[in-house]
């Protein structure tokens, strides 16, 4: 890959080859970021290949290291891109949104409105009367994806402003979600059928 040349020069002992360890343990920490992600939601195929890459990425930054373990400058790039690592597969992770969440949201104000705005978005809601500490409250359970929990959230504020609502991961749904608008689709198509059949 390098010239014998070229990795006898301090160029490459104190710039090239912590560069090279740093930007290796920022992919394999990412990797490992997103892996556990997947295998903690069950993911019985993707974990294992990520697994893979990751292991070999780090077999190859660690090896360069015993390599030269008088050079401190690895040592730093090594640590640095673990740190960085973790930084950015938080990210990607953020991005891809894997996943189901549950949201469950408690308010004293009737939720008949932020109920129907909820369902008729396409995502799937289920109400509870129960009984606070001071008098009665109202509970809704939506099950959503989570790269629709920002827009859950909005319609939530939206109608109880002053509603409790927590969040949590969901490993396993019995069945798949419908896409809101995918939803939204179908209701359409069965009302204009419907109507079609009534008017016939």
């Amino acid at each position: 890959m390098f010239s014998s040349q070229l990795m006898g020069t301090d160029l490459f002992t104190f710039v090239i080859l912590p560069l090279m360890i740093f930007v290796m343990r920022i992919t394999d920490v990412s990797i490992g970021t997103i892996r556990i992600i997947f295998l903690t939601r069950g993911n019985r195929i993707v974990a294992p290949i990520l697994g893979f890459f990751e292991v070999f990425v780090w077999v190859v930054a660690i090896g360069n290291i015993m390599q030269h373990l008088n050079n401190w400058l690895c040592y730093v790039a090594y640590a640095g891109g673990f740190a960085t690592g973790n930084f950015i597969g938080m990210l990607i992770e953020e991005r891809l949104a894997i996943g189901i969440s549950l949201i469950r949201v408690i308010a004293r104000k009737e939720i008949s409105g932020l109920s129907e705005a909820l369902n008729d978005r396409g995502f799937g809601t289920t109400t509870i009367d129960a009984r606070g500490k001071y008098d009665d409250v109202n509970m809704i359970y939506v099950i959503v994806k989570r790269k629709d929990i920002d827009e859950s959230i909005a319609l939530i504020k939206k109608f109880n402003p002053n509603a409790f609502y927590t969040i949590e991961d969901i490993r396993y749904v019995s069945q798949p979600l419908i896409a809101p608008e995918k939803s939204m689709a179908r209701r359409r198509r069965f009302y204009l059928f419907n109507g079609w059949r009534k008017g016939k």
